[in-house]
């Protein structure tokens, strides 16, 4: 039987920016979204939408209520006298609002978002951070909905200079990025395959990146045998793919996604309970490729190498066995002791074919590589390991301006001895003690001395059970937002 075809989601937050006019409060028949601060005289919006409804407006914000809320958090006057909208919405945001605050008051906005319309009276509030917080706290992922269909009307922004809305375009297709992440990471695993992906990838030359897909006999030929041993058990042929943005000269970043579309942990199987989630297993190449698809968007001046290792991971008589031994592209010899562990080999073969085909001046991977880190750092927080601290120390401060957790995390050679072998060069596991660190350890093997380094475990925060800091349930898309980050502080010309 046929898969079935992949399919967009639901689209990305698209709002419409329109000039002030304050007679649309009145008129408006949706959600209207105002804001305000007890400690600052009301903006124009505010002042109207209060005069209207006879001062309610000024007494929600001299509210005991109004003052207990964190800075972005609202209240909401449903129905409110002497307008036509449906609700009006009083977010809490002061004159100079940090991005943080501004990125908190689009969550308020975009969770509340309805099927109704909404206005949303910016006048001279900054945009930017504030409306890519509400398109990606709006995302649903509707795609395998017989008849999908969005949740939320149209958003109309008033401001007081629309030319200043082109200000906002570089947010949102970021935030749009983050949108395709979740999309790929929510996709189940009979609709997005290796096959699937990789082409979605090629289309993605109409961006402007250049793009090149290499098929298990390149592979084989080039010597990844321990990303093919990963993929040898499944049907779905394994494949790595190369997105290339190049906006700058110079050596360019490479970033190393794994993309294992189902991990059934081969023969070393994981328990029944749960294993539905392991769709997720390819969340290190769904950031990767929105990424990527990002940098492009936005036409970013910085020379980026993608490259993401697509395989799956099943039990057959093909599949490789706990005791097999492979070798690397680098030469090392893997002994695998843990058909489980297998995200480290398909990046062992990728990070040392990035090396050596691109010469990057720093790699940074990503993977949901092990359970361990969830022990260590719940879901609020990636795991950071490193080989270089001022690279490590930038990406952290992206992450935190971006709003998204991350946590350095240690290696050390006294690790070694625990993915010591006895008949090869490495065990590509060393049990529970230290997993993700070991893990870690493992991957530093193949990343060449003179190289900078960040190996990102996100197999805390890349699907989440409840909402984490932008995102409903499911798919978080982390990543994204931190390493675009990044590269604008660090990678980028001029």
């Amino acid at each position: 039987m046929p898969h079935p075809s992949p399919r967009p989601a639901t689209g990305p937050l698209a709002p419409d920016f329109v000039t002030f006019d304050l007679d649309q409060l009145q008129t408006h028949e949706g959600q209207v979204v105002i804001f305000a601060d007890a400690d600052d005289p009301l903006p124009r919006a505010a002042k109207r939408a209060d005069k209207l409804t006879r001062g309610a407006v000024s007494r929600a914000v001299a509210s005991a209520r109004f003052a207990a809320l964190d800075a972005g958090g609202a209240v909401v006057l449903n129905w409110p006298a002497g307008m036509q909208a449906e609700a009006l919405m009083i977010v809490r945001l002061g004159k100079r609002a940090a991005a943080a605050t501004l990125r908190a008051a689009g969550i308020s906005i975009g969770k509340a978002l309805s099927k109704a319309p909404a206005l949303i009276c910016a006048d001279a509030t900054p945009l930017p951070d504030l409306l890519q917080a509400v398109a990606l706290r709006a995302y649903q992922y509707q795609a395998q909905k017989s008849d999908p269909k969005p949740d939320f009307g149209p958003v109309t922004v008033m401001m007081r200079d629309t030319d200043k809305a082109a200000d906002c375009a570089d947010a949102l297709a970021v935030a749009g990025a983050v949108h395709l992440t979740r999309d790929l990471v929510n996709a189940p695993a009979n609709v997005l395959t290796t096959t699937s992906f990789a082409d979605q990838i090629g289309d993605m030359q109409a961006l402007g990146l250049k793009v090149e897909i290499l098929d298990e006999d390149d592979l084989a030929r080039l010597g990844l045998r321990a990303l093919l041993a990963v993929g040898q058990g499944s049907e779905s042929p394994s494949k790595l793919a190369i997105l290339h943005w190049q906006g700058a000269e110079g050596a360019p970043l490479a970033i190393v996604g794994k993309g294992v579309m189902f991990d059934t942990g081969g023969v070393s199987i994981k328990p029944a309970a749960g294993m539905e989630d392991m769709t997720m297993d390819m969340g290190g190449a769904a950031v990767t490729v929105g990424l990527m698809q990002a940098l492009a968007a936005r036409k970013a001046r910085a020379n980026v190498v993608g490259l993401v290792g697509l395989v799956e991971n099943m039990p057959d008589g093909r599949a490789q066995r706990p005791g097999d031994v492979v070798k690397s592209l680098k030469g090392d010899m893997i002994e695998v002791i843990n058909t489980d562990a297998e995200g480290r080999m398909v990046l062992a073969d990728v990070l040392w074919y990035a090396q050596d085909r691109f010469a990057p001046r720093a790699v940074i991977d990503l993977a949901t590589l092990t359970g361990a880190i969830i022990i260590a750092l719940g879901h609020d927080k990636a795991g950071v390991f490193s080989n270089n601290d001022a690279l490590a120390n930038a990406f952290l401060k992206a992450a935190d301006h971006v709003g998204e957790g991350a946590w350095r995390m240690p290696l050390g050679a006294g690790y070694d001895k625990l993915i010591s072998s006895r008949i090869a060069d490495v065990k590509n596991s060393g049990g529970r003690p230290a997993g993700s660190i070991t893990a870690a350890q493992f991957l530093q093997r193949f990343i060449k001395p003179e190289t900078p380094w960040i190996h990102l475990d996100i197999a805390g925060v890349a699907l989440t059970k409840s909402d984490s800091a932008h995102a409903p349930k499911g798919a978080s898309g982390w990543g994204v937002l931190g390493l675009d980050a990044l590269i604008r502080a660090e990678f980028e010309d001029g």
